[in-house]
């Protein structure tokens, strides 16, 4: 919320999701006066309308439904199975929409849902989106005034993996779909498109330290590790790897890895790259969504410096902390 702010955002163009929020967050929200309140269970509905008595606001409620829907590239991104721990259940939205209705301090003007991640057809949103809208026509059946709609779930990402599907659904195509079904509801749409926005705008790019014959397979040694790129390492991920500076030659087949402590530390297994060495760059493609936001300093590594490129022109937007800065807190404990 507070970077939202600080980035010039409106408060009225801000909404706020999560299945964890404190009761600190809900007030700072509360007296930002944001849009809409994507609310995830029964027990964070009492706690806002608690913190909205406390501030004398009316909290504007949406809440996040499950429609028990299978999607995404890999289940640990899928958000809308019944299993998963986001949103009300789907069977119960018409009696927790009641319940709100009884309280006086939140007011119910719109449904959430979201459905997972890295999404490679259209298929899963219809679904998701028929059930949603079925619901809204319901709830106005029950006397809810539900003006908003709120549709989340990531459209796939050509990563440039030849495993995967080639042909991925098109904003055009999303947008046409979303249209059919909505549009007769007459509603405001909110939408959350998810890492299509972001994930061509980023390149993280490193440098070859070694390259080591193994027992079984050839190592390409970065100076690059799952702290600075975790999607690998946490889902499997495939990245598209470029040498920065290709050189002639038959492409050989690296085990592309960093040097952290852990087996997992490994971009790619078996990659066909063009003949390497020791000080040549290579480039990560599609590195602009869970790139740099999931990077830490794990095994004391600094984080990466992240440059933002237009053009011909370019500007150091997060430097690479040094020692001091990494340590700073870990100085002159002050025991109480």
């Amino acid at each position: 919320l507070a970077r939202a702010l600080e980035a010039g955002i409106a408060p009225s163009r801000i909404v706020f999701s999560g299945v964890g929020k404190t009761r600190a967050e809900m007030a700072a929200a509360l007296a930002a006066g944001i849009h809409q309140f994507n609310v995830e269970s029964e027990p964070e509905l009492v706690a806002l309308d608690e913190a909205a008595r406390a501030a004398g606001a009316v909290a504007p409620v949406a809440f996040r439904v499950n429609p028990d829907v299978a999607a995404g590239g890999n289940d640990k991104i899928s958000t809308g199975k019944a299993e998963d721990k986001f949103g009300v259940p789907w069977t119960r939205a018409r009696e927790i929409y009641a319940r709100a209705a009884t309280l006086k301090n939140v007011k119910a003007v719109g449904v959430d849902v979201h459905i997972g991640s890295q999404i490679a057809d259209l298929q899963p949103f219809e679904r998701a989106f028929a059930r949603v809208a079925g619901l809204v026509a319901d709830l106005r059946a029950d006397g809810h005034a539900i003006g908003r709609l709120d549709l989340g779930g990531g459209l796939g990402v050509p990563y440039g993996d030849p495993a995967a599907p080639a042909d991925l659904p098109s904003p055009e195509d999303y947008a046409a779909m979303v249209k059919r079904l909505v549009a007769p509801l007459g509603v405001e749409l909110i939408l959350e498109p998810g890492r299509v926005i972001a994930a061509n705008a980023g390149v993280l790019v490193a440098r070859v330290l070694y390259v080591k014959e193994g027992e079984a397979g050839r190592f390409l040694i970065v100076d690059a590790g799952m702290n600075d790129l975790l999607r690998p390492a946490l889902y499997g991920a495939f990245h598209e790897i470029l040498a920065v500076e290709p050189r002639g030659g038959p492409l050989r087949d690296y085990d592309v890895v960093g040097p952290v402590c852990e087996t997992g530390d490994r971009f790619a297994k078996a990659r066909a790259l063009p003949p390497l060495s020791p000080g040549d760059l290579v480039a990560f493609m599609t590195a602009g969504a869970y790139g740099a936001v999931l990077s830490s300093q794990y095994n004391s590594r600094p984080l990466v410096p992240e440059t933002l490129v237009d053009g011909a022109r370019f500007a150091i937007i997060r430097r690479r902390p040094d020692y001091d800065a990494m340590v700073e807190g870990e100085r002159g404990v002050a025991w109480r």
